[in-house]
């Protein structure tokens, strides 16, 4: 079969299509013939710097969507042939993939396999962001860092759903704006490469994204605040939240060194933590984690949510598709196309 394979750390260019074994289904595990694959930041983190990588070399890859090949001894709820969703602990880059059945997923009703491939990782991520750890409610109000990404796309979507009374975003570009606001933002800062922001709805100002938070919410700043940044970034988030307000982390795309938020930052108002990773709930709580995606895909069978697919390449051009997302122009959801 073939497999895109990573054999030493670097830019896009490290990525290589190989012919490597079809793997078998071990007990408790599926393995499914791979449709389209998903591809997140957090790839291009393994690709680049080994995030998540037991060994060289490796392929790549968290999400798919296909059809069931075999299933291991044990396995029950799935059949051979049917349309599945699953997030993996890599390999997803490949066309024949091996899951743990616990994180295989039936494909909804009504959703064809491209879109299947968008909602593995993505929109239980974002739905456990908006109500299972940041319990936004109504009324309340929201930040989200990468608000033109995949999970910021949802991120707005759920949160004007949830009756959020004001859903406000970050994004790296001013062409990422009109994304943002297209899927449930009210308003969007364009932050610089200065760390200064500009609002899309009132035109430059100087200043970070914090004096745009708090000017938007009349000095109160936000109930919720939602930063896959970490770093400098996690900091300013704190710092936009109202007095009680909420902070989840849900990852460090910034590789910048852990912060550790302690009682100086959160006595005075309040504030509290929290963080999030589907890939370790995976790990840590599988029974929770069928929970929380059954009742995300549900949002996504209903209509409340949309992830619209904004580029699709071939299995042989994951390269390019790396390129675009590091770039830090993509919005939306990229996809590899396997079948």
């Amino acid at each position: 079969m073939r497999a895109v394979q990573v054999q030493e750390y670097g830019g896009p260019e490290v990525l290589r299509t190989v012919e490597a074994e079809v793997p078998e289904p071990g007990p408790g595990q599926v393995s499914v013939d791979v449709a389209y694959t998903g591809v997140n930041f957090a790839d291009l983190k393994a690709r680049g710097e080994g995030y998540r990588v037991p060994s060289l070399p490796f392929t790549p890859g968290l999400e798919i969507s296909g059809r069931v090949r075999a299933l291991g001894e044990g396995v029950s709820g799935v059949d051979v042939g049917q349309e599945v969703a699953a997030l993996t602990d890599g390999g997803a880059y490949a066309e024949v993939v091996v899951a743990d059945a616990a994180t295989v997923f039936p494909v909804p009703s009504g959703v064809d396999l491209r879109t299947a491939a968008t909602l593995p990782t993505v929109v239980p991520t974002a739905y456990a962001l908006v109500h299972a750890v940041g319990r936004l409610q109504p009324g309340e109000t929201v930040l989200v860092q990468g608000a033109a990404g995949g999970v910021g796309t949802v991120v707005g979507q759920l949160a004007k759903a949830a009756g959020a009374g004001g859903v406000f975003g970050v994004v790296s570009g001013a062409a990422k704006a009109k994304h943002a606001l297209d899927h449930g933002y009210d308003d969007i800062f364009v932050a610089s490469s200065a760390g200064s922001s500009v609002s899309s709805s009132a035109g430059s100002s100087a200043g970070s994204f914090v004096d745009e938070v708090r000017a938007a919410t009349a000095g109160r700043g936000v109930d919720l605040a939602l930063d896959p940044v970490g770093g400098e970034t996690l900091k300013a988030s704190l710092a936009s939240l109202a007095v009680f307000g909420r902070l989840v982390s849900f990852g460090n795309a910034s590789s910048a060194e852990p912060w550790r938020v302690g009682q100086p930052e959160l006595y005075p108002t309040g504030l509290s933590v929290a963080g999030f990773s589907i890939l370790t709930l995976a790990q840590t709580a599988p029974d929770a984690l069928r929970e929380l995606t059954a009742k995300a895909f549900a949002t996504v069978a209903d209509g409340v949510v949309s992830l619209p697919v904004t580029a699709e390449f071939p299995l042989e051009e994951a390269s390019e598709a790396h390129r675009l997302m590091g770039g830090r122009t993509s919005t939306g959801k990229l996809l590899l196309r396997i079948s």
